[in-house]
């Protein structure tokens, strides 16, 4: 966790412009703790939409090496951040997790930086308690990046989050029931 915060410090701008009325920006200090959620002035923003790969789970890399998906998923985001220094709106705020849709600026082009993150492969769209995901498009995203093996999905062992997510509800289900 050190090494990936001392990496997004390094990595962040130190000088931004400003955002379009109702956006704001990426700032300095901000804290990742996942591929899809971080800590700005002690709030808690999550890309909406978006389950990036869990901390602690792994997968087996081209070299036969386990690797921590979630902190591929984290490493990612910190460069994406860095590269297209995105900006932000608020969607909705739940739980205490201010939820946002954030755009990156490619050249020219805005592009939303959660349809960046899957369609790249290190993040999955996010599935609601149904198995539905929040956001159509980013399915459809999602499974584009798995047919072209994209990232994470080039690793036969990378499994949806959303399977592991059920799985420990299930469980935790199952033993309160009995």
């Amino acid at each position: 966790m050190r090494r990936a915060l001392s990496l997004l410090l390094a990595l962040l701008p130190t000088s931004v412009s400003a955002a379009p009325a109702g956006y704001f920006d990426f700032l300095p200090g901000v804290i990742l703790e996942t591929g899809d959620t971080w800590v700005s002035n002690g709030e808690r923003f999550r890309l909406y939409g978006v389950q990036s790969c869990l901390r602690g789970t792994a997968y087996t890399d081209k070299h036969g090496q386990k690797r921590d998906c979630g902190e591929a998923s984290l490493a990612v985001l910190a460069a994406y951040i860095k590269d297209t220094k995105p900006v932000c709106a608020p969607v909705v705020k739940k739980d205490g997790i201010a939820y946002v849709v954030c755009y990156a600026t490619v050249g020219k082009e805005r592009l939303d930086l959660a349809n960046v993150l899957i369609t790249s492969g290190y993040a999955f769209a996010a599935l609601n308690g149904e198995g539905m995901p929040y956001h159509v498009p980013y399915a459809v995203a999602e499974k584009l990046a798995r047919d072209k093996r994209a990232g994470l999905w080039q690793f036969e062992d990378v499994q949806h989050p959303a399977i592991l997510l059920s799985r420990e509800v299930n469980a935790r289900t199952k033993k309160a029931g009995q």
